[in-house]
């Protein structure tokens, strides 16, 4: 294999596609320390760099397990992983998360010296759960925990992490604006169990939606939807937010769209819409990002 198509297998295993949920809710975050003029920029950089960097080592120790426990095909409907195609080897794997785990480890140094030590216990434990998800004697995404964790780490954690960050403060703005984040950013694991079901029965690997079954998770999907905007309006006649706050509920539309996609489409036509729920939850972001700092 060329060097080129090596980088091009690492890119791939990222999952390019599904790194916007780590951006949100640093994003988030950052702008409500923005609207409260407690903004430092170097803080909200690393945070970032951090977070995109344990999704990352998420979805390579995700990638790793689910090869060797099965779940992980040639037959697969999801995105090419680079086990079951043999572009990556185990071993190599082992390394990159090694790797990427321990450099956020090296970079999260800079936020617990600047801000204190309960940083560096929130990033080893947002490491381990990386790794627990699918790795361990009781892997999180194996037993229905899956959504849990994404809702936790990549809403609730992330956001109050990061507004922690350049304030110092556990406030309940941050836990009320980290929900949209996370019901969002569980959506796209919602869509991408659903379309797995089948293999992961076959796998015995227990998401909520082998569970639960279909008609369950495409009412998780619409209810994780519906908590996003319901949010907003709490923001707006709770907390005293402006009309700005409201702008995420523009989207109301193409959320419609996607909950007919999630009605309509099967097998690997979800791919198109695990892509948009990922788009969808970064447009959301953004738009509450803009609402929050007006």
């Amino acid at each position: 294999m060329t060097k080129d198509n090596k980088l091009n297998s690492w890119f791939l295993a990222s999952r390019p596609k599904t790194l916007l949920a780590a951006v949100v809710p640093v994003m988030v975050g950052s702008a409500l320390a923005v609207s409260m003029n407690k903004f430092f920029l170097p803080y909200s950089i690393v945070a970032l760099l951090c977070s995109i960097l344990i999704q990352i080592g998420t979805n390579f120790t995700n990638d790793l397990y689910d090869f060797l426990n099965g779940a992980d095909t040639q037959k697969r409907k999801g995105p090419r992983r680079v086990l079951a195609t043999g572009l990556i080897s185990v071993k190599e794997m082992k390394i990159a998360i090694i790797l990427v785990f321990g450099l956020t480890f090296l970079l999260g140094l800079y936020l617990v010296y600047s801000v204190g030590l309960l940083i560096l216990w929130i990033g080893i434990i947002s490491i381990f759960a990386g790794i627990i998800y699918t790795a361990g004697p009781f892997p999180l995404a194996y037993n229905g925990l899956g959504d849990v964790f994404v809702f936790i780490f990549f809403g609730i954690v992330g956001t109050m992490g990061t507004f922690y960050l350049h304030t110092q403060e556990i406030s309940l703005h941050s836990l009320v604006v980290s929900i949209p984040v996370g019901a969002l950013i569980t959506n796209i694991l919602v869509v991408n169990n659903f379309r797995d079901i089948e293999e992961d029965h076959k796998a015995d690997k227990k998401t909520l939606a082998v569970l639960m079954g279909r008609n369950f998770t495409r009412w998780q999907f619409i209810l994780l939807m519906t908590l996003s905007y319901l949010t907003t309006i709490i923001l707006h006649f709770q907390f005293n937010y402006g009309l700005w706050i409201l702008l995420p509920i523009t989207t109301i539309p193409i959320a419609i769209s996607l909950i007919k996609m999630f009605y309509t489409l099967n097998g690997e036509e979800l791919n198109k819409t695990l892509e948009l729920s990922a788009k969808f939850a970064g447009l959301y972001g953004l738009l509450l990002s803009i609402g929050l700092i007006l």
